[in-house]
C-alpha cells in the first residue's frame, strides 16, 4: 500500500491471471464431467438416489453441528464414519455389481472380443423371428400373459435352472400353448437361445426401478430386471390389456405392433455381422487360392 501527495492510501488492484489449462487438463475435466453424469443418471434410477438425499439430510445436520462446536456429536461422526462407509457398501452390493456388469457388457467390448460362434444367419433365423412376432401377436388378441427372454452373449444357464427345460424348436403353437391359461408351464419365462426354446417357468429378477408404472404388473418388472443383469431382450405380453412390450438394457418399449417387434429382434439378430464376417472368410480364402 502507497501513499500519494495527499497523504491518501493508494491501493493498487491485484493482477487478475488467467490460470494455464493444457490438453491434458482439459481432457481430464471433460472424462470427470462424462463420469458425473452417467454416475448420477445411474444412481436416479437405483436405490442409491433416495440414499442420496439421505445422506445430503444427514451431512447438512453434521454441518450445523460442526458450526455450532457441537463436540459430542462430531466425535460420534468421527468413529463411526468408516463403519457407515462399509455398511453403504453391503447395502448397495447388488446395484454396484449390476453396474459394473452392464460395464462389462458395452459394445466395444463386444466389438475387440467377439467369441460368438453362432452361424451366419445370426443369433438366430428370421423364421424365429416371424414365430415368435406371430405367437405375441396371437397372444395379445386373446390377453394370454407372456414372458420371453431371448439370449444374446450374456448365458441365461442361471435362470434356465429355476425352471423346467423344453429344448425344442420356436414355433408360434408351441409358445402360445406354454402360455395358456391353466398349463402347467404358462407361469414364469420361456427362455430362447438361438432358434430353441431352452427352458420355461423360468424365475427371473425384478427390478428396482422407480421409473416404472405402478399400472405395470410383476411380469413387466421381471422383464425389465433380468435386462438390467444381462443383454436379453424381453418380450412382455400384458394379461390385463393384451399390449405387446420390449424391455432391453433396463429400459421398456411400451405398446409396440408387430413390425417393431420384429424390427427391434432383427437389431440383436446380428445377421449383418455374421454375414461380413462370411465374406470375409470367402475372400481369405479366394487370396490362399
Amino acid at each position: 500500500m502507497n501513499f500519494n501527495l495527499f497523504g491518501l492510501a493508494d491501493f493498487t488492484m491485484p493482477t487478475l491471471r488467467m490460470p494455464h489449462a493444457s490438453g491434458t487438463d482439459i481432457a481430464e475435466i471433460l472424462i470427470i464431467s462424462v463420469l458425473l453424469y452417467h454416475i448420477l443418471v445411474w444412481a436416479k434410477k437405483t436405490k442409491i438416489w433416495s440414499l442420496l438425499k439421505g445422506i445430503a439430510v444427514i451431512a447438512v445436520f453434521i454441518l450445523a453441528a460442526w458450526l455450532l462446536n457441537m463436540n459430542t456429536i462430531i466425535w460420534i461422526v468421527k468413529n463411526v464414519f468408516i463403519i457407515a462407509v462399509i455398511a453403504i457398501i453391503v447395502i448397495l452390493q447388488p446395484e454396484l455389481r449390476r453396474a459394473l456388469e452392464q460395464l462389462g457388457r458395452r459394445n466395444y467390448i463386444n466389438a475387440l472380443f467377439s467369441f460368438d460362434t453362432r452361424g451366419y444367419e445370426g443369433r438366430f433365423s428370421d423364421k424365429t423371428i416371424d414365430e415368435i412376432t406371430r405367437a405375441c401377436v396371437e397372444m395379445g388378441k386373446v390377453r394370454t400373459g407372456a414372458l420371453i427372454v431371448i439370449e444374446q452373449n450374456n448365458s441365461l444357464l442361471e435362470f434356465e435352472r429355476t425352471g423346467i427345460e423344453i429344448d425344442a424348436i420356436v414355433s408360434s403353437q408351441l409358445l402360445i400353448n406354454i402360455f395358456e391359461h391353466n398349463t402347467p408351464l404358462h407361469d414364469g419365462a420361456v427362455v430362447i437361445r438361438g432358434d430353441r426354446i431352452t427352458a420355461a417357468t423360468c424365475y427371473l429378477p425384478l427390478s428396482d426401478n422407480m421409473d416404472i408404472g405402478k399400472e405395470l404388473g410383476t411380469r413387466h418388472r421381471a422383464g425389465v430386471g433380468v435386462s438390467e443383469v444381462t443383454d436379453s431382450m424381453t418380450i412382455i405380453v400384458s394379461e390385463e390389456t393384451g399390449k405387446i412390450s420390449v424391455a432391453y438394457a433396463g429400459n421398456l418399449e411400451k405398446a409396440v405392433d408387430s413390425e417393431r417387434l420384429g424390427e427391434r429382434l432383427r437389431q440383436i439378430q446380428n445377421k449383418q455381422a455374421e454375414q461380413g464376417k462370411r465374406r470375409l472368410a470367402l475372400r481369405g480364402r479366394a487370396g490362399a487360392q
